[in-house]
């Protein structure tokens, strides 16, 4: 449940003093108001049934009631660990993940850029580029036209370029990041070219050094953001689903680790 703009909350996460710590849960709520007056206004009817039926109805009405209430209160709860207490929140950790400081990154979002002014705060001395590829065509969720409105201003370090051929030179980039933005890509086929158009544009490798690295940052399609999110994990993509469209764009897996047990970070490089 309410899981769905997770690429535009990490933007909450790095507006500094302004940011209040529960902004990261209150955008979820936003994003996904109308699922959640849905949800509570069907949890309300079916308890009112609940205690108007015969008792064998009873129980399971009531159980229905009890994992909807469940699902509501825990999708919040882990929103607001994951979006405003969790390491996450700094990303101070994204360097981590890299083999070495890039000299130039390119930051691609799906419409809303949530990482941009971290990115450029963490690497001073880099140059840096932010991409906006929000596609209507491709990307359907209704959530991120929500975000989108709500968020129309403030976007104006982004670039408008199109996911099938970025506007950047072959081999030019030393880091790319994708920070809960491909899984907005629906398509099992377009992710897959979405990631070989990324591999065009990294570093080649040497005989001295690899090549450049693309972050992948994402939630899981798993029984722990199940568990979280109940049927809102469908939203995401599974670990496997991630490493074949990784893999059909000749991309391969440098390095895995997990920022929360509901996020999953991969580092990904050419394979030639």
């Amino acid at each position: 449940m309410g899981a769905g703009r997770a690429d535009s909350v990490v933007g909450a996460m790095t507006r500094g003093a302004r940011r209040r710590r529960t902004d990261g849960m209150r955008s979820i709520l936003r994003y996904n108001h109308r699922f959640y007056s849905f949800t509570l206004a069907g949890t309300a009817a079916a308890a009112l049934i609940a205690s108007q039926t015969p008792p064998g109805w009873r129980a399971p009405l009531w159980a229905c009631v009890g994992v909807a209430l469940y699902w509501v209160c825990s999708s919040l709860a882990v929103s607001h660990y994951v979006y405003d207490r969790s390491p996450l929140c700094q990303m101070r950790w994204l360097a981590d993940c890299l083999s070495r400081p890039p000299r130039r990154w390119l930051s691609i979002h799906a419409g809303l850029d949530g990482a941009g002014r971290a990115l450029y705060e963490l690497f001073p001395s880099a140059q840096g580029s932010v991409l906006d590829i929000y596609d209507s065509q491709e990307m359907t969720e209704p959530s991120i036209a929500a975000a989108r409105r709500i968020h129309s201003a403030g976007q104006e370090q982004s670039t408008p370029a199109d996911w099938r051929a970025l506007p950047i030179a072959d081999h030019a980039v030393d880091a790319v990041f994708l920070i809960f933005a491909a899984h907005e890509l629906r398509r099992q086929e377009a992710r897959a070219q979405f990631f070989r158009e990324v591999g065009r544009v990294l570093r080649m490798p040497s005989p001295h050094e690899d090549g450049g690295e693309l972050v992948l940052v994402e939630h899981l399609r798993d029984w722990k953001n199940f568990l979280a999110f109940g049927p809102g994990f469908l939203h995401f993509f599974s670990r496997r689903s991630w490493r074949r469209a990784a893999s059909a764009a000749g991309l391969e897996v440098r390095a895995e680790r997990a920022v929360t047990p509901f996020v999953r970070v991969f580092v990904l490089g050419r394979t030639a």
